[in-house]
């Protein structure tokens, strides 16, 4: 999986990304995370990439011109198939279902804006998917971007040591995880479940498949729904 990022802060979506089970998966060439500066396109001789909304009102626009000089720097390294997704709040929200499907194909790339958004016709021109991963505004795309390579990378076979790692999760049946326990076997008079120390392997998935029914409609009934 190759993902491609559009970003005014290449750095900040690169050394964010640098940890953990991301790092060893781009070390082990099981996904590749290259970030375009989109400020290395502007035409303006002090590198400006933005301006004031036709019409009026707060804040700056981002041009078209830089960005879609940036996606036309790599249109040919990406598969015919390959989506151009622009973070945004008015995006459909990101749920697991997505993140799946989009571990399914080659390569992917990632629109972050800033200031008061981009200009409407580079999106109209490039973008493909808009997504949102909340009912909430950031400073820009990048965090947003972030959480989408990572929550895409971990569903890549090879990434995460055991399938079983991702396929219990929260979200993978549309119920929340069940509660997770380690040593001690006791903490500040709390112990842990007997069921879990009884070798039992079916009791323990009843178990395990109980409280996440129960935890599911205490913390998200919604979900049940489904």
């Amino acid at each position: 999986m190759k993902f491609y990022v559009l970003t005014l802060f290449p750095e900040m979506v690169l050394d964010g990304l640098k940890h953990s089970i991301i790092k060893r998966a781009c070390d082990e060439g099981k996904i590749s995370i290259e970030a375009i500066n989109i400020r290395d396109f502007s035409k303006n001789k002090h590198n400006h990439i933005d301006d004031y909304p036709y019409g009026g009102g707060a804040g700056m626009v981002m041009q078209a011109q830089p960005i879609y000089d940036a996606y036309m720097s790599i249109k040919d390294k990406l598969s015919p198939n390959c989506p151009v997704i622009y973070m945004t709040p008015q995006g459909k929200t990101f749920k697991q279902e997505k993140a799946k499907s989009l571990a399914k194909l080659e390569d992917m790339v990632i629109l972050c804006g800033h200031y008061e958004g981009v200009d409407e016709r580079v999106i109209e021109e490039i973008v493909t998917d808009e997504i949102s991963i909340g009912d909430f505004v950031l400073t820009g795309g990048e965090l947003a971007a972030m959480t989408i390579i990572d929550a895409v990378s971990r569903l890549i076979p090879g990434v995460l040591n055991k399938e079983a790692s991702f396929e219990d999760e929260s979200f993978s049946d549309n119920l929340l995880e069940y509660p997770q326990y380690t040593r001690p076997y006791e903490f500040l008079g709390r112990k842990v479940p007997d069921v879990l120390l009884s070798g039992h392997h079916k009791n323990i998935e009843k178990w395990r498949k109980e409280q996440s029914i129960l935890r599911t409609k205490l913390k998200r009934p919604d979900l049940l729904e489904k």
